[in-house]
């Protein structure tokens, strides 16, 4: 019997911490050898100076430097895979809390928000306990950018098909995807840096028409170094014409102060963020890749003759040597013999040029192949989910045992769907309570899931690709003065303004034109039906009004009426949250008000 991934991710989590607590152990004990190396080496230099055993001292100093060299790469290795373990101890844990349904402490993807968007706050697709959470495993904000990006536009078929060969690809490959995300985890991300960095990939050169800079770039320092080892082995040799060139080396420095500290101000955040997008890169272009599209993204690191993590890795030791001017006594000696910071902006401008018109398609493959392991490692967890088909019938969906991803109840109750064809509405009523807004959800959500690529929560779905909209939560704004009603108005002008553009679209309408009264509502309602009917358009419309039921009789060709019922049973109501043909039969407003405390004739 296959384990579920319950159980793999509970086996792993506690393999991972044995492997963690071993290395932390080494560790310890390497930390301690390196202490003994250090007192060792300085008891022995001691003791060699004091016997006059000048030589063997200096040799003795030399060796326990390289002894001690070597024990501190040990430990920087032990301790890379102490904190591997733990990373991948905790992406394991968090598999398990997602299976749970507890997202809270997940980044909730907050600042993708927009409540004039076309579905995303009435779908929580991004929030607290929100889509995003639940999908997301990427962890360089560009990943991250990429999987709100395709959570937000839906793709055309010919993509939709080839990030699903991806991810059914990904899917199995379990431990290659939770490598490519441990090894994110070793570095800091930090955006606001990544963005100064990538502006300066696009900012004029410093050294462009200052070609007698670059000449001095490399006479000066070795006039100023040649001129010290002159004075130092050469008796009564002038020293002026050291003070000279360092001189000019100063000023120089002064000069151009401002545009030194602009280079390292906007170089030194991304070393960190270098190095992980540099491991990331290692981790894509030595696996081995069947599906097109992953085979493409794996093209687009191979850069002239260097693959792409080699040019980061270049960069990021680039960035590591100008930040050693952030030592007082290393930057008064390199910048005064060497022109230290010169050398290495002459370094990055040259790197640029190699590179400028290639790190946007890297670091775009890099965001993508996050997003595709997060839609992959969404389907593992999840097997009883499928990839969708995609159909060419306009706007045909079709449903085996459709559920909603975010509801994580056991016994979650799912429903059987289908709706085919243009100018088609389906009218859902149903007591209070009954699961109408959550299945015009369940439905949207699971198309938003289908049309990014991903699997979605259904035994079988076949789609037509399409825009999704929907007008579920519109609330009043005091800021602008704006009731629920007009806000509801704005929202449905907006439907109505991306049908007339000849987008197809799938709308899901949730009550619409609650806030006014019955009669108005009931003739908008009617009249927005009929409308929509003549668009590029089929959808969903929930509603009280049973009335609006009725249009089925007149238009049975392209109103369909369903419905979600209730039984009261003493003074218990029961839901089997169901979809029924025809208009709801039974009501529970009257029960649900004296369970309340209102005496009801």
């Amino acid at each position: 019997m296959q384990p579920t991934p319950s159980e793999i991710f509970q086996k792993l989590t506690e393999e991972n911490r044995q492997q963690e607590q071993h290395y932390r152990q080494k560790c310890s004990q390497v930390g301690w050898l390196r202490l003994f190396i250090f007192l060792a080496g300085v008891g022995s230099v001691v003791y060699f100076f004091r016997q006059d055993l000048t030589s063997v001292a200096w040799i003795a100093v030399m060796a326990f430097y390289v002894l001690f060299l070597v024990v501190m790469r040990w430990h920087q290795r032990l301790r890379y895979r102490q904190f591997h373990h733990e990373f991948l101890k905790k992406i394991n844990a968090d598999e398990t809390e997602r299976l749970q349904g507890k997202l809270l402490s997940f980044d909730s993807g907050e600042r993708y928000a927009n409540s004039q968007h076309l579905y995303t706050s009435d779908l929580d697709i991004f929030g607290k306990h929100s889509l995003f959470q639940l999908l997301n495993r990427a962890v360089t904000s560009i990943g991250k950018d990429k999987l709100a990006d395709w959570l937000k536009h839906p793709a055309q078929e010919t993509v939709i098909l080839e990030r699903q060969e991806a991810v059914a690809e990904l899917t199995s490959q379990l431990s290659w995807r939770q490598e490519l995300q441990a090894k994110a985890m070793h570095y800091k991300h930090d955006k606001q840096n990544s963005n100064l960095f990538f502006e300066w990939l696009h900012a004029p050169d410093f050294f462009r028409n200052k070609a007698w800079l670059k000449v001095l770039l490399f006479v000066l320092p070795i006039l100023t170094v040649g001129s010290i080892f002159y004075w130092w082995f050469v008796e009564d040799a002038p020293s002026y014409p050291i003070l000279g060139f360092m001189l000019v080396q100063y000023i120089l420095n002064a000069r151009y102060a401002i545009f030194r500290e602009q280079y390292y101000e906007q170089s030194s955040g991304m070393y960190e963020v270098l190095k992980s997008y540099t491991a990331l890169l290692a981790q894509i272009e030595t696996h081995s890749f069947t599906s097109t599209r992953l085979q493409a993204l794996q093209q687009q690191l191979q850069i002239k003759l260097k693959t792409a993590s080699g040019y980061l890795n270049e960069l990021a030791a680039i960035i590591q040597y100008i930040s050693a001017r952030l030592n007082v006594y290393m930057n008064i000696l390199l910048n005064g013999t060497l022109m230290w910071d010169y050398y290495w902006m002459y370094r990055l401008e040259k790197w640029k040029k190699n590179m400028a018109a290639n790190l946007e398609p890297v670091l775009l493959a890099v965001a993508e192949m996050e997003t595709l392991a997060s839609l992959a490692a969404f389907q593992f967890a999840n097997p009883d989910y499928t990839l969708p088909e995609i159909s060419k019938q306009p706007f045909e969906v079709e449903a085996t045992e459709l559920g909603h991803p975010l509801i994580f109840l056991k016994n979650r109750v799912t429903n059987n769907f289908r709706m085919q064809g243009a100018g088609q509405t389906l009218i859902i009523t149903g007591s209070n309570m009954s699961g109408k807004s959550t299945f015009l959800r369940t439905v949207a959500i699971n198309l938003v899931l289908a049309f990014a690529g991903s699997a979605v929560s259904a035994r079988r779905l076949r789609a037509y690709p399409a825009q999704v909209y929907t007008a579920m939560r519109t609330e009043d704004n005091l800021a602008e003065s704006t009731s629920s009603f007009y806000a509801e108005l704005k929202r449905l002008k907006m439907l109505l303004d991306v049908t007339t553009s000849g987008t197809p679209v799938y709308y899901f309408l949730d009550e619409i034109l609650k806030g006014t009264n019955s009669r108005d509502r009931h003739l908008g309602a009617q009249a927005l039906i009929r409308q929509l009917h003549e668009q590029s358009a089929s959808g969903l419309v929930s509603t009280h009004d049973l009335e609006l039921g009725n249009m089925a009789q007149q238009n049975s060709d392209y109103i369909q009426n369903y419905s979600f019922n209730s039984t009261i049973e003493e003074d218990k109501i029961l839901f089997d949250y169901k979809l029924h043909p025809g208009v709801c039969n039974s009501f529970n407003a009257s029960k649900l008000m004296q369970l309340m405390g209102i005496r009801m004739e």
